[in-house]
């Protein structure tokens, strides 16, 4: 995918033909570019790395439209390397060799290589690996740019070569200053009032190509006046929300929704439960999330959520898109705003660990049943004490294997049901400390 921004300094050959909005708003230095000051910065990483005039290695990570080819070509273009340009979708071992190659040669005649790689996760590990060589002995200063989590799709021989920076969505004050830039461009105003120009930089949902090609179709329109937000509605088509459901934001959205949930914040979680359904994410995995919620964070605060989820996951099967989703809809709210408490649940991976940590340890022999006279010579059941014969039902007798200090893995907390659980916590425990000391 190449950028909407592509080349510093560098003018195509006029052949007559209109240039593409984008093609003539493109930075001819790095002060030109909009928004990214988190890495463009004078205290920011390429900042800093261009005025101490070292460049290392470097992966570009963030959405579609946001720069990466733009920055890659102004970073050449400040330290007087030569730009060299390939896309992990089209290129294959034969052309990385070629790239290699004349990359040797200008090191050779004391010029360096700046290699962007566009869709760098798109190549295997082997191809990725063979980079390294070239990278560490000079012959290249790469710069990939991926959509993807670096941390998931790149080698981490790669990664420790490289220092991955990460580039964010443009924000509606980005967006402003671009079409600023655009309607100076144009030599005209777009024909927009305030709320349907507002509607216009939402629509480009934080890419900046997007944008300039929304305002080159408005730019052409003749119209009377200025349009409002409807009218703009009836000409354009809302760009369709990124969403991958198989991949970052499909973890981002489920995670929003999972924290919002946590946080007892039902609005936010309908947000993103609805952003997630309108990004095409299918309600089953949706409903198997919320009933783990209900069983991580809400365990025996409100042992009714479990029901609930359940319930509207069966409701959802019944009866299907769209009318099902409500009941899903409900789940999250219910959840949002029922106690929380993942006491069972840390007590739960409290017991795995030890369990883990103690290996094949038996239970005590009192508590082992003893079916024949062998076992009951070994001492099997000896000494059991049967809890209905006990004072107050409760016998207060160890259960965990012989020789085992007595840990507590179930701490329930003072909300919801769990503050009745903990009292009787508490009085199992006083009526233990009792039975010991007696």
């Amino acid at each position: 995918m190449t950028d909407l921004f592509d080349t510093p300094g560098e003018t195509p050959p006029d052949t007559g033909a209109p240039r593409p909005l984008a093609d003539r708003l493109r930075p001819q230095v790095l002060s030109d570019v909009i928004g990214q000051d988190q890495v463009l910065g004078s205290e920011a990483p390429l900042g800093v790395m261009l005025a101490s005039g070292s460049l290392s290695s470097l992966v570009f990570w963030g959405p579609p439209g946001v720069g990466k080819t733009t920055i890659a070509r102004l970073l050449a273009h400040e330290t007087d390397l030569h730009f060299e340009q390939i896309s992990a979708i089209f290129s294959g071992v034969a052309e990385l060799k070629k790239v290699f190659e004349q990359a040797r040669h200008r090191r050779a005649n004391g010029q360096g290589t700046l290699l962007f790689v566009d869709e760098i996760h798109r190549f295997n590990k082997a191809q990725q690996d063979s980079f390294l060589p070239h990278m560490e002995d000079g012959t290249i200063l790469l710069v990939g740019a991926t959509t993807e989590n670096p941390s998931f799709e790149l080698n981490a021989a790669l990664l420790s070569r490289a220092q991955v920076l990460v580039l964010e969505r443009l924000g509606l004050a980005d967006l402003e200053r671009l079409a600023q830039r655009a309607e100076a461009e144009l030599g005209q105003p777009l024909p927009l009032d305030g709320h349907a120009r507002e509607a216009l930089l939402e629509m480009a949902d934080g890419d900046g190509r997007a944008l300039l090609n929304l305002i080159e179709q408005v730019s052409a329109w003749t119209v009377d006046g200025k349009l409002d937000a409807r009218a703009l509605g009836q000409r354009l088509m809302r760009r369709a929300a990124k969403y991958d459901k198989g991949g970052d934001e499909h973890y981002n959205l489920i995670s929003a929704l999972h924290k919002s949930v946590r946080g007892s914040d039902p609005d936010a979680a309908l947000y993103w439960f609805a952003r997630m359904l309108t990004g095409g994410e299918d309600p089953r995995y949706l409903a198997r999330r919320i009933t783990r919620m209900a069983v991580e964070d809400i365990g025996l605060a409100d042992s009714h959520a479990q029901t609930v989820c359940v319930h509207a996951w069966e409701t959802y099967e019944r009866l299907g898109s769209p009318e099902g989703e409500l009941a899903l809809a409900q789940a999250v709210v219910y959840l949002s705003l029922a106690p929380k408490s993942n006491a069972a649940y840390a007590g739960y991976k409290a017991a795995m660990r030890a369990a883990k940590q103690t290996g094949s340890e038996p239970p005590p022999r009192h508590i082992l049943n003893a079916p024949t006279k062998l076992m009951k010579e070994h001492g099997y059941g000896e000494g059991y004490a049967y809890d209905h014969d006990a004072e107050d039902g409760f016998s207060g007798q160890d259960y965990f294997p012989e020789g085992m200090k007595r840990p507590v893995f179930y701490q329930p907390v003072e909300r919801g049901f769990e503050r009745e659980l903990k009292k009787r916590v508490d009085y199992f425990a006083r009526l233990r400390a009792r039975r010991e000391q007696g």
